[in-house]
């Protein structure tokens, strides 16, 4: 029997995917959560054989948990679902080690056998996911301001980004400035959304 963990914040997609998942003869769902943020202690707790992670969760997204789950629970696979095909997605969730990757809008059928695959270990593309990725755009940022959207991504200010990277504080506002600019952001938080769903901030 295939233990599985299933995390996806709309009750009604949950309790479908829930009650078509168990219908499987090798198939059971031992926990189903509705946050990200609950995940890796669920996952402790039952020690699933993958988990079914919606890849916008609240309270943690999914590729954040999945990397959680690697590091803490290497033996629990991870199959991402999606809604959108956006690029450079999937590009995250490869460097997140994820095991499988799907849209939504695949069938019951389609996932319990994505599943199954991924538990037996193999890796998992939704081929139009796929497509998506090789066409992705190449990002407009350099290098360095790529360092430096990523650093305040990941909570830095911008005199501890200056410290770190050996620059003055006014040209990392700058570099921040240039960068809101080149992506059409509203503003740092915005810059930090777009660069991370195109990819571009791994």
């Amino acid at each position: 029997m295939i233990r599985i963990l299933l995390a996806e914040d709309m009750n009604m997609v949950r309790g479908a995917l829930v009650a078509l998942l168990n219908m499987e003869k090798d198939l059971e769902v031992v926990s189903e959560l509705e946050r990200g943020d609950k995940i890796l202690d669920a996952a402790l707790e039952v020690r699933p054989d993958v988990a079914v992670i919606d890849i916008d969760l609240p309270g943690l997204d999914g590729l954040s948990a999945a990397v959680q789950l690697h590091e803490r629970l290497p033996s629990c696979k991870t199959l991402m679902l999606t809604s959108l095909g956006r690029p450079g997605t999937l590009r995250r969730a490869l460097a997140a080690e994820v095991h499988g990757y799907l849209l939504k809008d695949e069938s019951p059928a389609e996932l319990a056998h994505a599943i199954r695959r991924v538990v037996a270990g193999h890796l998992v593309i939704d081929s139009k996911l796929a497509l998506a990725s090789w066409s992705g755009a190449q990002s407009p940022l350099t290098e360095r301001e790529t360092e430096v959207l990523r650093l305040v991504a990941d909570g830095s200010e911008a005199k501890e980004i200056a410290s770190t990277l050996h620059l003055s504080t006014g040209t990392v506002r700058n570099y921040l400035t240039t960068v809101v600019a080149k992506l059409n952001a509203r503003n740092r938080v915005d810059a930090i959304r777009i660069a991370r769903d195109a990819g571009w901030l791994v």
